[in-house]
């Protein structure tokens, strides 16, 4: 079943894209591949993901102006500054990636970019970042075996996570200490997520 977006959410999205260049969160060498609808090869195992599916968890995600933001698995970045633009100034981003070479990079690309926001380095086997948690939202770039308790569980009530979970786009909604979860059509692929 299609989960349903609001045409708000839609065109904050579309608005956030135009803002924020992907070629500017790619590494030199592709950059030529900005404009394409596919996967980028951006080193260290990991991909830049295809803009089409950045959208569509962006629009399920529906971060609203203010909210505190978790980018699990933030890789080049160029989501975590789709989030930064979505948030607005009133709302915090926190990008938490495994790969050192690539909170650097990242970091240096949201410089470059004039984007204000910080990019942690995970701690081994510790998902997301519990020590700053609550989150009003949670996007996860990264493909789950199974609905991970370690990140639901940071979410503040009221809150929404967006994750691809055996290749199944997944929302689950916090109310009233209640999760809710639904699945959105369609198949995706992402690389597995990686604790170590």
């Amino acid at each position: 079943m299609t989960v349903p977006i609001s045409d708000d959410t839609r065109e904050r999205v579309r608005a956030a894209f135009t803002a924020v260049s992907r070629a500017d969160f790619l590494p030199d060498s592709v950059r030529h591949l900005a404009e394409t609808d596919r996967p980028v090869s951006i080193g260290w195992d990991a991909t830049n993901s295809q803009p089409s599916t950045v959208a569509r968890m962006l629009e399920l995600l529906s971060v609203r102006p203010g909210d505190r933001v978790l980018d699990v698995g933030s890789g080049s970045a160029w989501t975590t500054a789709l989030l930064a633009h979505l948030a607005g100034s009133g709302g915090s981003v926190i990008g938490v990636e495994r790969v050192p070479e690539l909170v650097e990079f990242g970091r240096d690309r949201l410089v470059a970019a004039g984007v204000r926001v910080r990019i942690e380095l995970a701690k081994p086997g510790v998902l997301g970042l519990p020590a700053s948690a609550p989150f009003d939202r949670i996007l996860v770039s990264a493909d789950f075996a199974r609905m991970p308790d370690e990140l639901t569980g940071q979410l503040a009530d009221g809150g929404r996570m967006v994750a691809p979970v055996a290749g199944v786009m997944t929302v689950t909604d916090l109310r009233d200490g209640r999760m809710r979860r639904r699945d959105d059509a369609g198949r995706y692929s992402f690389v597995p997520l990686r604790q170590d």
